[in-house]
């Protein structure tokens, strides 16, 4: 602790870091249950605790009253740990059963984390801003969500000098969050009663009931019951370790070609060996205990970004990062109906599109909610649920992180950005917006 020029300036270790993001979630889950608003629109308690820690903060910063500077080096190791469980999802024998509708699915959710990228990094180059906070508010924020948002913005930040980047993210997957539960349900409500769609109830053979899980399990096949919790937690922790060390020394070597986020090589190493362990039979990754170790690690290293945030230098992109928004809530509802009528304007086509618009604004949560609203009154589609929760629970990421930092450097983009622009100049004239 000390002061400069009469801001007192704080420094918070690593452990302090983690211990105030742990307080910071449990306020945030006290708080969301007091507010019903915030319960209703699926808030994170992390977004809750961690946006008012960061607005008192950011205006004492503001203010000149007061600086703490966080120690993020524990929050890397959560992000690595996190990521790292993603790619031990990433399992082809659940694609492969998953069958051609889920294969033709991700193809065209893959389709729109490229558009919404193309969009994001257009508007912001026409509004004269770095193309990058485009990026940051196009598949990073919509489609990764708040832990690709909360890894990204300061990679971008040290990599592109992207000043605001994690605030940029985060805020915009925030939105992202509530206007899919707005849109979803009442935009699969509307394509049922307009094209006249048949649903399970209307044929008197209505699905099982759905419900939403607590959790997704990562395991293909689960083995025996363990008569406790710890010898799965134990070994998902070993596995998650052993890959991260791995992927260490790949982002390393890979890192000697191409600049790339940390946890791209654990991720990568991590994918190899869930695949390996499922076609040679082998060894099995525990699903409880992934999802265990994966829950943890997002929940703090998500909360420990958000605390951080310098929400002050939004004040500028304000503007700008709403009329980002706005065009990508207007792309995702355009490209929703569009894949309606791709997977066949049918009950399940319908589904798809509520769920798609939850994950690919939001997390997989959103899509699921979503769903589930439409299934209470109509009946339940099993297909559709299946597909969103593999697509939106890890094969998306996967692609997503792979995309965005394939398009980060954007050389070819920024030129046809530019060029576009000046072309616009020269239409509209140079003393027209």
């Amino acid at each position: 602790m000390n002061s400069s020029d009469g801001m007192l300036i704080v420094n918070v270790s690593a452990i302090q870091a983690v211990a105030i993001a742990a307080v910071t979630y449990y306020f945030g889950a006290w708080l969301r249950k007091k507010v019903p608003l915030l319960e209703k629109y699926s808030v994170p308690s992390p977004v809750v605790g961690g946006m008012l820690v960061a607005l008192v903060l950011s205006c004492l910063e503001y203010f000149r009253l007061m600086q703490v500077n966080f120690d993020t080096s524990l929050q890397t190791l959560l992000m690595l740990a996190f990521f790292t469980t993603i790619g031990l999802s990433a399992s082809l024998k659940i694609v492969t059963e998953g069958g051609k509708l889920l294969v033709s699915f991700l193809f065209v959710i893959t389709i729109l984390c490229v558009l919404q990228n193309f969009l994001g990094m257009g508007l912001a180059e026409m509004m004269g801003l770095d193309f990058h906070y485009g990026l940051l508010a196009g598949s990073v924020s919509m489609m990764g969500g708040l832990g690709t948002s909360a890894a990204f913005g300061p990679y971008f930040e040290q990599t592109y000098g992207v000043q605001g980047g994690t605030a940029v993210a985060i805020t915009a997957a925030t939105f992202g969050m509530v206007v899919a539960l707005l849109i979803g349900a009442p935009f699969a409500e509307w394509l049922i009663r307009k094209y006249k769609v048949l649903t399970p109830k209307e044929v008197d053979n209505p699905e099982p009931e759905l419900h939403i899980p607590e959790d997704l399990e990562t395991a293909v096949v689960e083995g025996e019951k363990e008569p406790t919790y710890t010898p799965q937690l134990l070994k998902a922790g070993t596995i998650v370790a052993i890959c991260m060390g791995l992927g260490a020394v790949l982002s390393q070597y890979m890192g000697q070609y191409i600049t790339l986020p940390a946890y791209i090589g654990s991720m990568i190493v991590a994918a190899i060996v869930r695949n390996v362990g499922d076609f040679s039979g082998k060894y099995m990754v525990e699903g409880k205990g992934m999802n265990a170790i994966a829950e943890i690690s997002l929940v703090l290293f998500v909360t420990m970004a958000i605390n951080g945030l310098k929400l002050h230098e939004l004040l500028n992109l304000a503007l700008p990062l709403m009329i980002i928004l706005a065009g990508q809530t207007i792309l995702m509802v355009v490209f929703a109906w569009v894949m309606f009528f791709i997977f066949g304007k049918t009950y399940d086509a319908v589904m798809l599109c509520a769920g798609g618009i939850g994950f690919s604004m939001g997390s997989t949560a959103n899509g699921l909610a979503n769903m589930q609203a439409i299934a209470e009154k109509y009946g339940s589609s099993p297909r559709a649920w299946l597909i969103i929760s593999l697509v939106g629970a890890f094969l998306i990421d996967l692609i997503n992180a792979l995309l965005v930092t394939w398009m980060g450097p954007g050389r070819k983009a920024a030129s046809f950005f530019s060029q576009l622009r000046s072309l616009l100049t020269k239409v509209t004239g140079p003393n027209c917006n």
